[in-house]
């Protein structure tokens, strides 16, 4: 199945939350936090303007992403979750 976003929205699959910590403590699946950074697995064709045309995408597939912790709708398909937000709740681009 193909997900397609409309507008300004974008799928993002979330990456695995860290199995330990910086100490090397390992964390039950209770105490893991969400994560808020994932890869741009699709991208709408940008928000409708005013005057007719699309407004140009800030981010591209395969960009790694910020987004805030609860923001975006989650949904799954194939047994695997993906997220959909506004380009509005991305915060940011990790560079390589």
């Amino acid at each position: 199945m193909k997900l397609k976003p409309l507008d300004d929205r974008i799928v993002v699959k979330p990456q695995e939350a860290e199995e330990r910590t910086a100490g090397g403590i390992v964390l039950p699946d209770t105490a893991k936090e969400k994560p808020m950074t994932g890869k741009v697995i699709a991208v709408g064709p940008g928000k409708l303007l005013d005057s007719g045309e699309r407004g140009k995408m800030s981010v591209k597939k395969n960009d790694v992403v910020v987004y805030g912790k609860y923001s975006g709708s989650e949904v799954e398909l194939d047994g695997t979750e993906y997220k959909i937000l506004r380009e509005s709740e991305i915060l940011g681009v990790l560079e390589k």
